[in-house]
């Protein structure tokens, strides 16, 4: 009984957090950077779509790059027999030496769960991946994929619902993405080779067109520029994320959907360290 109010007072806040969500244009906030017309800003620019086929995939970037912020996306991800393509929205700095804070969403046959992967890269080393399943179907309506990032922290959400914890550690040796600025970026292509149970099922290209839209971005809470000559800049009056972590609830809710929906953890995966695991899965 105590799980099942656990999850009805759940879904009551995803729908909240979905009404509540401003709108914005992709006209003034991204750039198509790729696909050859198979990415498209459409209804006044407030929906993007995203299209695979055979010959490419395609994909997007912000106009801006965020040090720090609370970015919110609405995601309604290829519907049917997906398997092969993989949705990626995430962070990213440049250079041999980025950082990336990930969601992907790797496709699978009709009438199986997509898989949530996320993944956090510092100086352009990553292998911190975790993967879910989610308890809801993310091609029937859009959800919203958020990622908090500031200097205490990483959180990713989704649909208001923390599941996963970055800390910031460097004061005990681990490292922390605090200083390289990050676009946003998102694409849909054909990764067939290890998207789909690690690669034993294909892309069925009979599906293709493969779509993936978008809608409701927010960045309100962000530190931001427009160009490298600028500074980063903060909005003074709505910073309070800038100092957030998940309260006793927040954590919880962690808790209960990991307990429920995890089914990788790196830091559970003596066979892949087997001189030990990383050392932040140590510290909580």
């Amino acid at each position: 009984m105590a799980a099942f109010a656990t999850k009805q007072s759940l879904l009551l806040l995803s729908l909240l957090l979905l009404i509540g969500l401003s709108t914005g244009s992709f006209y003034d906030t991204f750039d198509i950077t790729w696909g050859n017309g198979r990415a498209n800003i459409i209804n006044s620019g407030e929906l993007l779509t995203c299209t695979l086929d055979k010959i490419s995939g395609s994909g997007f970037q912000s106009k801006k790059e965020y040090l720090f912020g609370k970015i919110d996306m609405q995601m309604k991800l290829v519907a049917g027999n997906s398997a092969g393509t993989v949705t990626a929205y995430y962070l990213s700095s440049k250079g041999e030496k980025w950082d990336e804070i990930d969601f992907e969403f790797l496709g699978n046959v009709t009438g199986q769960p997509y898989v949530l992967h996320t993944n956090v890269f510092t100086g352009g080393i990553g292998n911190r991946e975790m993967q879910f399943y989610l308890w809801f179907d993310p091609t029937a309506d859009f959800h919203t994929y958020t990622v908090l990032w500031n200097p205490l922290n990483i959180i990713f959400l989704v649909d208001g619902i923390p599941i996963r914890v970055f800390k910031n550690n460097e004061a005990k040796g681990v490292a922390y993405p605090k200083s390289q600025p990050m676009k946003i970026y998102s694409s849909l292509w054909e990764a067939d080779d290890w998207a789909t149970q690690g690669g034993r099922v294909k892309t069925d290209w009979t599906n293709a067109p493969f779509s993936a839209s978008y809608r409701s971005f927010r960045d309100v809470d962000c530190c931001s520029r427009t160009s490298v000559w600028n500074w980063v800049t903060c909005n003074a009056n709505s910073n309070s994320w800038m100092w957030t972590t998940l309260s006793s609830n927040q954590l919880g809710q962690m808790k209960w959907f990991q307990d429920e929906y995890m089914i990788y953890n790196y830091c559970t995966d003596y066979k892949r360290f087997p001189q030990g695991l990383p050392a932040e899965c140590n510290l909580g």
